[in-house]
């Protein structure tokens, strides 16, 4: 049977894949987009239009900023969080309000909630960490609750792992210095990564819609591994070698030393049990089926 789903955020890497792959099934998308024509929103004014949600039977919020893709000045930081928090935050009340609201809610979030969790595997109720990334993933979060504490809806947080994709995510910058054999372990390698193919991102997504999985679930393969383990699986994967690490000064002087110790050198191993014990089940759940995946082209 097909739904009607809304999508914001919609044109970026995830929302756009997401989109596509529910269109190909068969779905109604309608993707919203920020700006003033009627047919828009805009979060940071507080404005929607309740009408265009009418007659979704999801919802699914992508919207934010990069996390990644500039340092993390005192400015970028306040964006980030903003545009998390109060664009989920308007769906969240507006949902919550109308007479027939959408029946499912899924709210994207990120593993770097649990802060550097070291090698200690975290699942959904290991507590948040105290880092800039694990206070923004909670914020994020606490923002959906009303859709769920006054509208009745079923409200999924989404805390998805890295994400692998040829040309996007952590593999855009990454791929072609492997690709030209001079990609390499960051600093000791001993941080845990814990990752998910594009595929499966998206069929995780599908599932969380369909499902009547609640609350807060780990969207991330089942098998971690090492930065070191990682980059030794791109050297299998693209045949070349992987000899030479990146010195820590390099990308504290590249990202900024904040967002270099978050995203290249902090460590978040969490636990797939919660998604598994769903019924879903990974087209790639070890990192060498993984890349060979996603390098297939």
């Amino acid at each position: 049977m097909a739904h009607r789903i809304v999508i914001t955020g919609g044109t970026g890497f995830l929302g756009s894949a997401l989109a596509r792959s529910l269109t190909d099934r068969g779905d109604d998308v309608f993707v919203l987009e920020r700006g003033d024509g009627p047919d828009r929103w805009d979060p940071a004014a507080g404005r929607l239009d309740p009408g265009l949600l009418a007659d979704a039977d999801a919802v699914v919020n992508f919207n934010g900023v990069g996390i990644g893709d500039k340092r993390w000045t005192d400015d970028r930081k306040r964006l980030i969080l903003s545009s998390r928090v109060d664009s989920t935050s308007l769906l969240a009340t507006t949902m919550a309000a109308m007479d027939s609201p959408p029946r499912v809610f899924v709210s994207q979030s990120a593993i770097g909630y649990y802060g550097d969790t070291g090698d200690r595997i975290a699942d959904e109720s290991s507590p948040p960490g105290d880092d800039f990334q694990a206070r923004v993933c909670a914020a994020w979060e606490a923002a959906a609750s009303p859709a769920h504490d006054h509208g009745g809806i079923r409200v999924v947080h989404s805390r998805t792992g890295i994400v692998l994709a040829d040309g996007e995510g952590v593999l855009g910058p990454m791929a072609p210095l492997f690709k030209l054999g001079i990609g390499g372990r960051l600093g000791t390698g001993s941080q845990w990564w814990s990752w998910i193919t594009v595929r499966d991102a998206i069929r995780a997504y599908e599932h969380l819609i369909d499902s009547d999985v609640d609350g807060p679930i780990n969207v991330a393969a089942p098998n971690p591994v090492t930065n070191r383990e990682f980059t030794e699986a791109m050297g299998r994967a693209l045949r070349r070698p992987t000899v030479l690490p990146v010195p820590k000064f390099a990308l504290d002087i590249r990202l900024g030393r904040e967002l270099a110790e978050s995203l290249g050198y902090g460590s978040v191993r969490v636990s797939s049990r919660k998604l598994e014990d769903s019924r879903f089940t990974f087209t790639s759940p070890t990192i060498d089926e993984a890349l060979a995946e996603v390098f297939a082209g």
